[in-house]
C-alpha cells in the first residue's frame, strides 16, 4: 500500500529535517539537501515504532492519529550515549574529590560508592535517564562495574523499562582491589566465578538481539588497572559465544600507562590485543593516549571509540583526537561520562569545540558533531542498522529541538550550525519508539516527582550527610 495510503501513528510536519548527519565545509548543507539527507521544510511519518516515510512540502504525508506541528523547529535523530556510569549522579560535585587527578578522584569516591544497593541504582538510573532525554538522548548505554550487592543491572533495567528508553547495560566488573595492587576497596570487587556467572544470566534474562529491541547487555570489565588478565580473556570468550558487545576504558590516562608498563610489561593497547578484545564487537571509553601505529592497528581490527569531551575537561588531561581516529577509519561516538552532567547536546557541541581548538577553525563542523553523536555512537554500539539515523525503517527514536529565543536571533542561513553554535538547545518533542517522553518540553514519566525526593535522599546518605 502506498504511504500516502497508510493511517500512520504521528505526522510530524514543517520540520527542518535531518534523516542523516554527514558533510563539512560550506557546501555541506546544500549538498545534503541535495542528496535528500536534509529536507528544509519536510514531514517524518512514524509508525509501529518505526520511521515510516519521509517527504517534502511538496509531497503528499499521510493521513495520521496524531500531527505535531514543528513550526520550522530542527528534527534530528536521537543522541546516542556511548559511556555513562549513571550511578554517580549520586556523588556529584562531591567536595573532597574535586579538583584531583583520575586515581585521586576514584579513590575518594569508591567507599562512598560501597553503599550501592538495588534502590540506590534504580534511582540514580532513572535520573540519568530523564536528564539525557531533556538533551535529547534516546538511547543509552551505561557501565555498571561497581557491584557491592547483587541485582544492580536488574534495578537499572527496570527503571529503564518504566520509562521506556532504549538502553545497553554494561556488566561491568572488577576483580583488584587495593590488596590485589588495584585502587577499589574490596568491598566493590567480585570474584572472577560470580562475575561471569552473572554476566552470562544477564544475558540470558535481558539481552534482547532481534530487530527494535529496548535492551541490550554488553560485557565491560572496567579497567585494566582494576581487573585481572584472566577475566579479561574469559569475558572475551564468553561475548564470542553469546554475540554481544565489549566495553572498557582504555588509554584513559598518563598514569594507566605507568601502571601498565610496571604491572603487565606492556602499553594498554598492547595488552588489550594480548587478552582478545582486538576485535569489531568491542568499543573503548575515550582512548587518549594511543600512539599511531596502535591507532592504526585497532582500527584495522575494527575496534571503536567514544570521546567524553567534559570528563575529559574536567580532569584538565588530554582528549581523543577525534577526527584523526575517524579519518582513519574508526567510528568514534560520544559519551558523558556520568559523574556531573548527563546532557549529550552539551557533549556533541563540547566534542565540536575541543577538535577546533585542539586542529584550528575547520577542524570540526556541527553536522560532523551531529554525525559523532548519532551514527558513530550507533556504530559503537553495533546498532547502525537501526538507530543514529532516520532513514525509513529506522527505530522511531528522534527530536524536535527547542534553543531560547534570543539564541537562534540572527541565526537565518543554517540550521545544524545555529542549533550547535548558539544554544543551548534541548528536547521540545523527544521520541523513543515512537512514543513521546518529552512533549512541549515537559518530560511524560509518570514516576520522577516521587523519585527525585528518594534519590535526594539516597545521595545523601552515600555522601554522609544524613
Amino acid at each position: 500500500m502506498p504511504p500516502a495510503q497508510t493511517r500512520v501513528d504521528t505526522l510530524i510536519r514543517n520540520a527542518y529535517l535531518v534523516l542523516e548527519a554527514s558533510g563539512t565545509g560550506a557546501q555541506a548543507q546544500q549538498q545534503a539537501l541535495e542528496a535528500g539527507r536534509e529536507i528544509d521544510g519536510g514531514w517524518i511519518a512514524l509508525h509501529a515504532g518505526r520511521v515510516h516515510s519521509t517527504g517534502s512540502s511538496t509531497q503528499p504525508a499521510p493521513p495520521a492519529e496524531r500531527v505535531i506541528e514543528a513550526g520550522g523547529r530542527l528534527v534530528t535523530p536521537g543522541l546516542v550515549n556511548t559511556h555513562h556510569h549513571m550511578y554517580q549522579n549520586l556523588t556529584r560535585a562531591f567536595a573532597p574529590a574535586i579538583n584531583g587527578t583520575l586515581f585521586q578522584w576514584l579513590t575518594t569516591l569508591y567507599p562512598r560508592w560501597a553503599a550501592l544497593d538495588e534502590e540506590s541504582t534504580y534511582l540514580s538510573t532513572y535520573v540519568a535517564c530523564a536528564e539525557l532525554l531533556l538533551s535529547g538522548c534516546t538511547t543509552s548505554s551505561d557501565h555498571m562495574y561497581v557491584h557491592p550487592k547483587p541485582n544492580l543491572i536488574d534495578a537499572q533495567i527496570k527503571a529503564t523499562t518504566e520509562i521506556g528508553f532504549r538502553f545497553m547495560a554494561n556488566r561491568g566488573s572488577m576483580t583488584r582491589s587495593v590488596k590485589d595492587g588495584g585502587l577499589p576497596p574490596a568491598s566493590v570487587v567480585q570474584d572472577e566465578d560470580t562475575i561471569l556467572s552473572d554476566s552470562e544470566r544477564l544475558i540470558r534474562t535481558f539481552h534482547d538481539p532481534t530487530p527494535g529491541a529496548m535492551t541490550r547487555v554488553a560485557l565491560a570489565p572496567c579497567s585494566m588497572f582494576s581487573v585481572s588478565e584472566s577475566i579479561m580473556r574469559a569475558t572475551a570468550e564468553l561475548a564470542e559465544q553469546h554475540d554481544v558487545r565489549l566495553h572498557t576504558h582504555l588509554a584513559e590516562d598518563k598514569d594507566e600507562d605507568s601502571y601498565a608498563l610496571e604491572v603487565y610489561g606492556r602499553r594498554p593497547v598492547e595488552y588489550f590485543e594480548d587478552v582478545g578484545w582486538a576485535t569489531p564487537r568491542s568499543w573503548v571509553a575515550h582512548y587518549v593516549y594511543g600512539s599511531p601505529e596502535e591507532n592504526q592497528r585497532l582500527v584495522a581490527a575494527g575496534v571503536s571509540a567514544t570521546q567524553c569531551p567534559s570528563s575529559n575537561m574536567i580532569l584538565a588531561g588530554d582528549t581523543a583526537d577525534a577526527q584523526a581516529l575517524r579519518s582513519m577509519g574508526m567510528p568514534v561516538g560520544i559519551g558523558c561520562d556520568g559523574s556531573d552532567s548527563a546532557n549529550l547536546w552539551m557533549e556533541t557541541r563540547g566534542a565540536m569545540l575541543l577538535a577546533r581548538y585542539r586542529s584550528g577553525p575547520s577542524a570540526m563542523s556541527a553536522r560532523e558533531a551531529l554525525s559523532m553523536a548519532t551514527a558513530g555512537s550507533a556504530a559503537n554500539l553495533g546498532w547502525s542498522d537501526e538507530i543514529g539515523h532516520l532513514n525509513p525503517g529506522a527505530c522511531a527514536d528522534l527530536v524536535i529541538w527547542e534553543s531560547s529565543q534570543l539564541s537562534q536571533t540572527g541565526a537565518l542561513t543554517d540550521p545544524v550550525e545555529g542549533w550547535l553554535r548558539s544554544g543551548p538547545a534541548s528536547g521540545w518533542y523527544v521520541l523513543v519508539a515512537g512514543n513521546p517522553l518529552v512533549e512541549a518540553g515537559e518530560l511524560r514519566l509518570g514516576e520522577l516527582d516521587e523519585v527525585l525526593p528518594r534519590h535526594a535522599a539516597a545521595a545523601a546518605s552515600m555522601q554522609g550527610l544524613n
